[in-house]
């Protein structure tokens, strides 16, 4: 996922110099500017591509809670506050989290992992709702672009720069040349899963899981052990 481009509102520079330093060392955040009230904020929120505000709630001439309420939905909120009076106002609002102050970073970080989680479960929904329609793909093998339905294809191996396409009731598989990732990533996530450093299989297409291997038209394919995870939750799922 990329990063989530967040902007800081307090009307304290201090509260302001506090939250500059935690979002710096926060890897999956990126900060897009810090402002000293909301009305400044509202011209960084015109001219940058803003998902999430760390905004503190009381504020001269436009409060936290009432800026909150002119944002898209597309932006979330963490509210800051000395006061935990408005928790209840906060989430009133749809805010992801409430910090109350002094917060240390290992509250801040907390709050900025939900956030995180959100933003991508909200991904991941968009992009399978892209997936539905998408029932095949074109790839280059031997000068031609070959349309390959994706319910024909078993598993895909990859052998360096090229790809190994098996498909059903085929002998032999297509061959392009391109990187197992690249084609990961125009697979839909709902009907093909990563599995090992070198294969892709077609989760509908799995036979039977043994001993940590995946059996595919007698075929084994081993689970490697960064996947077994994402792999354990999908069976788990699928298991009555």
């Amino acid at each position: 996922m990329k990063k989530i481009n967040c902007l800081i509102i307090d009307d304290e520079p201090l509260a302001l110099d506090l939250l500059e330093s935690y979002v710096l060392k926060t890897p999956f955040l990126e900060l897009k500017g810090r402002c000293n009230s909301a009305i400044e904020a509202i011209e960084t929120i015109n001219s940058e591509s803003v998902d999430l505000l760390f905004i503190d709630i009381q504020m001269p001439d436009l409060s936290g809670l009432e800026f909150s309420r002119t944002l898209s939905s597309n932006i979330k909120v963490i509210f800051t506050t000395a006061f935990s009076e408005y928790a209840l106002d906060g989430y009133k609002v749809n805010a992801l989290d409430y910090l109350l102050k002094p917060f240390n970073y290992e509250e801040f970080l907390k709050a900025s992992l939900k956030a995180k989680e959100w933003f991508e479960l909200t991904a991941n929904k968009q992009t399978a709702t892209n997936d539905i329609d998408k029932d095949f793909i074109f790839v280059k093998s031997e000068y031609k672009q070959l349309k390959i339905k994706l319910d024909d294809i078993q598993y895909i191996e990859g052998l360096k720069d090229y790809v190994k396409i098996w498909i059903l009731n085929q002998p032999q598989p297509i061959l392009s040349l391109m990187s197992l990732k690249h084609l990961e990533e125009g697979l839909p996530s709902n009907k093909f899963m990563r599995v090992h450093r070198s294969f892709i299989v077609a989760l509908n297409k799995i036979q039977a899981v043994e001993r940590g291997q995946i059996l595919i038209n007698k075929e084994r394919i081993t689970v490697a052990d960064q996947y077994k995870e994402a792999f354990s939750l999908f069976i788990a799922g699928k298991t009555l």
